[in-house]
């Protein structure tokens, strides 16, 4: 039985301004000001600097390195705050634009992950580039947290959680509500059969593809909602408990009887 070690979440249902870096950059930083000073991570939504765009030369126009304005934003509010960060923005390299999930640690260690499973249903498919690496486990605070992106969500064997490899999966989305039962019954499936924490981090407010409200959800290891929403903090909260996490395990050891699987990469 490992030793007790709680995990404080924050999600911030941000409501994107389209392509206003500069305005979403200062709501963040005006939410975190609220933040509750025991937090330890903090999950923002998807492509939480820009929203979507279907056009080629916007989000070529808008879309940054890992070493410009937005990942510098990002790791002085790390430091700052002592928390970790994570969630998505619109990277570049020379030739692609990636929906890349970032998880910012408050000592400045930086971990990419560039969305595996693009949406062909909307022109993310054709306009952005494809993730070519598995989601990452970060170690942070005694806890194994995994990072996926939105659609990432619908794909069971690409968020397998092998021999409890991860805690806490990590979801930063733009799910409009059209979907909504579908989002929260992913999250939930997720949760239970990977006895882990899941984390669905919506933005808020409405543009070109749909409305997000009221869709950001914390489920425990049995798909319970966990989530709080603090009086006037624009946050929802939970306190997550290892020692709560792995009784479960331990009482209900279903990862023992799961099948392996192999995830070639194939382009």
């Amino acid at each position: 039985m490992a030793i007790d070690k709680n995990l404080k979440i924050a999600v911030l249902p941000l409501d994107i301004a389209w392509f206003d870096r500069d305005k979403n950059l200062a709501a963040v930083g005006d939410s975190l000001r609220h933040l509750e000073p025991d937090t330890d991570l903090v999950v923002l939504p998807e492509l939480f600097t820009t929203g979507f765009s279907s056009d080629p030369q916007v989000l070529q126009d808008a879309a940054e390195t890992i070493t410009g304005h937005t990942v510098d934003t990002l790791k002085a509010w790390a430091a700052h705050y002592n928390i970790a960060i994570a969630g998505s923005y619109l990277a570049r390299t020379a030739h692609k634009v990636y929906n890349r999930g970032f998880f910012i640690e408050p000592s400045g260690d930086e971990t990419f992950y560039d969305k595996r499973h693009l949406f062909s249903l909307s022109a993310e498919s054709t306009s952005m580039g494809q993730g070519f690496t598995a989601k990452p486990i970060i170690r942070f605070r005694g806890w194994n947290i995994a990072l996926i992106v939105c659609y990432d969500l619908r794909f069971p064997v690409w968020c397998r959680s092998m021999a409890n490899e991860y805690d806490v999966l990590v979801v930063p989305a733009n799910w409009p509500k059209a979907r909504a039962y579908a989002w929260k019954h992913l999250l939930i499936a997720r949760a239970i059969e990977n006895q882990a924490v899941v984390v669905g981090a919506n933005r808020s407010g409405e543009d070109t593809y749909g409305v997000y409200n009221d869709l950001s959800y914390i489920f425990d290891s049995m798909g319970k909602p966990i989530g709080e929403k603090y009086v006037n903090s624009p946050f929802i909260y939970a306190i997550l408990s290892k020692h709560t996490l792995e009784e479960w395990r331990e009482r209900f050891p279903v990862s023992r009887d799961a099948d392996r699987f192999d995830l070639p990469l194939e382009f």
